[in-house]
């Protein structure tokens, strides 16, 4: 009998062997410094596995020609990780086979050609409180590329009294989604920076910030934004219900393109110098029926948040493309972003076209996206999905989540993604 249950533990043992010998698979890849247009020898990289709280298990080193080789050991969803200069740099790993290229940049604590588009502040008031998001879409231009990452890559001034609700960051990768952040208090009340990257510019494609925040309020309230950078436009928008009142010194032109909103800008600020404007009353924005007064086209097409809204007549708006972008909230991003994920091919058996989002517009950028596009989509979210749960490992350990935020976003997190790979394969 001991001899039985020797050679059946041994059949188990060599069986389990043979299948993990199976799984396993020597992934090949280049590693580009864009910085320099040469191979980046000598980077590490480093296999990990975000269902497993980003566990490492390969590591190798990019040789003189910018390539390197790594053995898979399972199936498991993993990314590769460049380490360059001390930032990271992610890819989705594939099953097998070629690693698509993966592009560094040398890093700077400033860079040369870092500059904000558009900080957008959005106001409500609801519970007797002010809540705010602001928006910064920050542009990075520099030549040769350089990422500009340090502890205060990008510095904000909130008002003193902002009681801070939450902080995001957002690469101008394809497909990227925004990323939770612990925004670091610098110096004086209201000061913040954010530990995140400002990677260059992917064409069109921007880095974004995020910040949300209430106010006391009594009826109104004045705010003295301060920018950190050269900053194109400073737009604000407010339910039709409220009051707003520029500054001494401070030219807002009002935009009237939406029956339902106010839009107001101030043009070309600079650092050190102080804007103005109250608000006064109260209102919420609207919810429903967003995005509706003019096409898409193009605007699904430009890589730009939001867009689908035309160019108005004789009335230009510097914020247009941001708008319903803005109005639309990141939840709806993110759903839309896993309606991509779990959609299947055109053409296949019981193909049902994802429902209708409450409150975003028909003319959002994911809603025109063709079935030609659905599998380098899938490919990109997925990755995107895989970098969150990093992300959301490194906030674990930092303490930047709670540990029932934590729980209850990671089971999210891995729900959409088993379902997206379910689907993908």
């Amino acid at each position: 009998m001991r001899s039985m249950k020797t050679l059946l533990h041994a059949a188990i043992t060599c069986f389990l062997f043979v299948g993990a010998l199976a799984q396993a698979a020597q992934l090949t890849g280049t590693v580009t410094n864009k910085t320099t247009g040469k191979p980046a020898a000598g980077d590490v990289v480093v296999l990990v596995e975000p269902m497993t709280g980003m566990t490492e298990v390969a590591h190798t080193t990019v040789d003189s020609s910018g390539h390197y080789t790594i053995n898979r050991p399972s199936n498991a969803p993993a990314l590769v990780k460049v380490i360059h200069q001390g930032a990271e740099f992610f890819a989705d790993a594939p099953q097998s086979g070629t690693i698509p290229v993966v592009s560094v940049y040398d890093v700077a604590q400033k860079v040369d050609g870092v500059f904000i588009e558009a900080d957008v502040l959005e106001l409500e008031v609801a519970n007797g409180q002010l809540h705010v998001i602001e928006r910064y879409f920050v542009h990075n231009t520099s030549m040769p590329p350089r990422t500009q990452w340090s502890p205060k890559s990008f510095e904000i001034v909130l008002p003193e009294e902002a009681i801070v609700e939450s902080a995001q960051g957002q690469r101008p990768s394809t497909g990227s989604l925004p990323t939770t952040l612990k925004l670091q208090p610098d110096g004086a009340k209201g000061h913040y920076a954010f530990n995140f990257p400002i990677q260059p510019d992917e064409g069109d494609k921007d880095t974004q910030f995020n910040i949300s925040f209430t106010i006391p309020y009594s009826g109104s309230f004045t705010f003295h934004p301060q920018e950190s950078l050269p900053t194109q436009s400073v737009g604000v928008l407010l339910p039709k219900s409220m009051t707003f009142q520029a500054g001494a010194g401070s030219v807002f032109t009002a935009i009237n393109q939406d029956p339902n909103i106010q839009t107001f800008v101030a043009k070309n600020a600079t650092p050190g110098k102080v804007l103005e404007f109250t608000v006064s009353g109260t209102g919420s924005m609207p919810r429903e029926n967003q995005g509706t007064g003019g096409p898409a086209a193009g605007a699904a097409g430009n890589g730009q948040p939001g867009g689908g809204i035309g160019e108005p007549i004789n009335t230009p708006d510097p914020l247009s493309k941001y708008k319903w972008w803005i109005l639309g909230g990141l939840a709806i991003v993110f759903v839309a972003a896993a309606a991509f994920l779990l959609r299947k091919p055109a053409g296949a058996p019981g193909v049902v076209a994802p429902a209708p989002i409450a409150g975003a517009s028909p003319s959002a950028p994911y809603s025109h996206a063709t079935a030609s596009s659905a599998a380098s989509k899938n490919g990109a979210l997925l990755s995107v999905l895989k970098e969150e749960l990093f992300t959301l490992e490194s906030e674990k350990l930092t303490g930047a989540v709670t540990p029932a935020e934590y729980a209850e976003t990671k089971a999210a997190l891995e729900t959409v993604l088993k379902r997206a790979l379910k689907h993908k394969a």
